[in-house]
């Protein structure tokens, strides 16, 4: 019997899948880990919807180790195996890189464009047009409040978007889920716990806009909806000339 966090997240994958198309028949999808519940969540919830939908598609888990001490890249191997996928790890020292002292600015920003082109590297070495990525609804959100403080812009991650002219397209079919939700699904299914290395984890601009957020919420609990469907109801008249 599936538990009610698998199908409140199935059903929030489908909707996104459904409505940006993101998968078809025989797609081949890597599926970019981090470690993290929410991509351990996508490899898990797209395996699963496998046996119960009329089309079939094949999944090739990567990881892009960023060469911190304390990784964990041989567990995660050993997570995948049980899971019947053979992992693909590449080990790098993007993470070292971007922590050095010529790049104090941003290390996140460096690193999570490092490990992106790493990806699509491999990605198209396994013959996979598609490249899953574990973005969830809060992410997507927090991504606006990043860009509109830090980069004086509006937008965010699309839920399906091609890139290099077609060739790939990143989807996030995590899209329309919660955080909460997901991290429900992960305890239902017992995901290892991962101790992120990375220095900035616990000091990112992400972690600052997620607190920013979180207060948000806590006073009233149709904010995060409201901000989500103000995403796909924009009024640019209303907005300033550029």
């Amino acid at each position: 019997m599936r538990s009610f966090a698998y199908k409140s997240l199935n059903k929030a994958v489908a909707q996104a899948i459904h409505r940006y198309d993101m998968i078809s028949e025989g797609d081949r999808i890597a599926v970019g880990l981090s470690g993290g519940k929410d991509s351990m969540a996508l490899l898990r919830i797209l395996q699963e919807r496998l046996s119960h939908i009329p089309i079939t598609y094949h999944l090739f888990p990567i990881y892009i180790d960023p060469g911190f001490t304390g990784g964990f890249a041989d567990e995660l191997i050993r997570y995948c195996e049980k899971m019947g996928y053979a992992l693909r790890v590449a080990h790098t020292d993007y993470g070292i890189i971007a922590h050095s002292p010529q790049n104090r600015e941003n290390p996140c920003f460096l690193c999570a464009r490092l490990r992106r082109k790493r990806l699509f590297e491999i990605a198209d070495e396994l013959g996979c047009r598609k490249l899953a990525l574990g973005h969830n609804k809060d992410d997507i959100i927090e991504t606006l409040f990043i860009n509109i403080c830090y980069a004086g812009e509006i937008s965010t991650m699309l839920p399906a978007q091609e890139m290099f002219e077609g060739r790939f397209v990143i989807i996030r079919p995590l899209a329309f889920a919660d955080e909460e939700l997901i991290r429900r699904f992960g305890r239902s299914r017992g995901f290892p716990e991962f101790i992120n290395p990375c220095p900035s984890a616990a000091i990112s601009k992400r972690r600052e806009i997620k607190l920013m957020l979180s207060e948000l919420y806590r006073g009233n609990k149709k904010v995060k909806g409201n901000i989500f469907r103000a995403l796909s109801h924009v009024k640019p008249e209303y907005l300033l000339k550029s």
